[in-house]
């Protein structure tokens, strides 16, 4: 997300992303072929490197609209949304990929990390353990875990 990149977390990702038919995108209809989706995908996330999170959110919801069920796609627009500091929406799209596959630990890092942001700390308790879990050789989740565990007795 902001200061992790998913590039920390050596995942392997489904580095191709592909197209439905056609899809919806603000209730227009329009068809992307694989190519368009792929070039989205990409832009996405040069611009996400850039520093330019909301223009990447805009770029990666529409290859999103056009292929829901890529997770690298998914994961991209988690963190554009993350960066752009709209956490209920980061929160929606690590949840996609979590629903997808339990056990991916970055998209349960980025679920618990964005919930935190947001404030629901038992949330973010949760998959923040989870991701540590999987991978306790990843630091960065262990100390956001204890962040959280942290901020959620201050506030009981």
């Amino acid at each position: 997300m902001d200061e992790y990149s998913a590039d920390e977390t050596s995942h392997d990702r489904d580095g191709q992303a592909s197209a439905a038919d056609g899809a919806e995108l603000d209730g227009e209809h329009f068809s992307a072929t694989s190519t368009d989706v792929y070039d989205w995908y990409t832009r996405g996330l040069r611009l996400l490197e850039s520093g330019s999170a909301a223009a990447a959110e805009q770029v990666l919801h529409r290859a999103a609209q056009a292929a829901p069920g890529s997770r690298s796609i998914l994961e991209a627009l988690g963190r554009a949304q993350f960066q752009s500091r709209r956490y209920s929406a980061a929160r929606e799209s690590f949840e996609r990929i979590v629903n997808a596959n339990p056990t991916d630990d970055y998209a349960q890092f980025g679920m618990g990390l964005a919930a935190a942001r947001a404030g629901d700390l038992l949330t973010a308790v949760e998959h923040l353990a989870l991701a540590a879990a999987m991978r306790p050789d990843i630091a960065h989740y262990r100390q956001e875990l204890h962040r959280a565990r942290a901020r959620l007795e201050a506030a009981r």
